[in-house]
């Protein structure tokens, strides 16, 4: 008794609210006490103090639950984008208080006042689906009768072989060889802009594309004129690795944890990338991928703008170039006329 009394005097610690001393009770005491609540033992307070962290709010909701589900980071921008314009369209209401008419609403809205495009629209939809059925688990009917847009088909629009030329002449430095590598081994802009030097197989005439749409990896051709100029790209960029190892920086982003599992990896030279720009605290970063598109973008307004330019005597009053197709028009129209993505306003005499 004298033993089991003195361990009922010790102190007893508890993480959330210190140490505590519980009094020695006899135990022929112990019988009587109710020790399924707390509350009939002195000293032991009833309810301990909680200190948990608030509940995340609901973006952040919405963006743990993508990155679980190991969505591409496009698509946890294009959501998160429309679910903000979602709530904001109803005056901030939470989206557990709307329901199918608030949506078809919001649809609606799209459709008519903004008059977006009907894949536009789809992604909306789906982004608020996934608000819907994966982050707030609310599974009801309505959810599957929301009215869809259908998208119509169009022409692909190809460019010519003249055409590719006359732009990539027009591009310079890094956006050069990046435009000339998407082009002749078939690769997005992000895949090329995210190429790690690993994954470039010079004697097999091979790149590999690691994590690319659908998180899947592809194997695809390495142009037998690119071989040199591309190496050549490669010793530049090394050298300026090696200065970084030498100034103590010289790590690059690793996915998935690995720059824990490894920590060399990311000093390794075979993990950088192929593509890559000096970030603010001179550690090698990706090469934006904006760059490659706006630099091709100016050299397709250049082409379009001397196209138009040569095929009238007279400046015309209006050009405008429908830069994403990157095509160039060279016909002469009397009247306003689209010609695939340039659309020129004929001439006239001056007034």
């Amino acid at each position: 008794m004298e033993i089991e009394a003195e361990v009922l005097t010790n102190q007893v610690k508890y993480p959330l609210f210190g140490s505590l001393i519980v009094p020695a009770v006899p135990p022929s005491d112990l019988s009587g006490l109710d020790w399924g609540t707390q509350s009939e033992c002195s000293g032991i307070p009833a309810t301990p103090p909680q200190h948990l962290p608030p509940p995340p709010r609901l973006l952040d909701q919405v963006r743990n639950k993508i990155r679980v589900k190991h969505y591409s980071i496009r698509t946890e921008q294009a959501y998160l984008d429309w679910i903000k314009r979602f709530i904001r369209f109803h005056g901030l209401k939470h989206p557990s208080t709307l329901g199918a008419s608030q949506i078809e609403a919001f649809l609606t809205h799209l459709a008519v006042d903004r008059d977006v495009a009907a894949a536009t629209q789809t992604q909306a939809k789906s982004a608020l689906l996934f608000l819907y059925r994966d982050v707030l688990a609310i599974e009801t009917e309505w959810l599957d009768h929301v009215t869809r847009a259908r998208a119509p088909t169009h022409v692909p629009v190809v460019l010519t072989r003249d055409e590719v030329h006359r732009v990539m002449l027009r591009l310079k430095g890094t956006h050069r060889l990046l435009g000339h590598l998407l082009y002749g081994s078939g690769l997005r802009i992000m895949e090329g802009v995210r190429l790690r030097v690993k994954d470039v197989e010079f004697e097999q005439r091979m790149i590999i594309v690691r994590d690319g749409k659908g998180a899947n990896d592809r194997i695809t051709m390495l142009p037998d004129k690119l071989r040199s100029a591309l190496a050549a790209h490669l010793e530049r960029v090394r050298a300026l690795h090696q200065d970084d190892l030498r100034d103590g920086f010289g790590n690059v982003w690793l996915p998935h944890s690995l720059a824990r599992k490894y920590s060399g990896a990311p000093f390794d030279w075979g993990w950088q990338f192929v593509f890559q720009r000096r970030s603010g605290q001179s550690i090698r970063a990706i090469a934006s991928g904006a760059g490659t598109i706006w630099a091709t973008k100016r050299s397709s307004v250049r082409c379009a703008k001397r196209c138009a330019t040569r095929a009238s005597t007279s400046p015309p009053r209006r050009t405008r170039c429908a830069i994403r197709s990157l095509r160039t028009c060279s016909n002469r129209a009397p009247t306003f006329v689209r010609c695939r993505s340039c659309w020129v306003t004929a001439t006239s005499a001056p007034r």
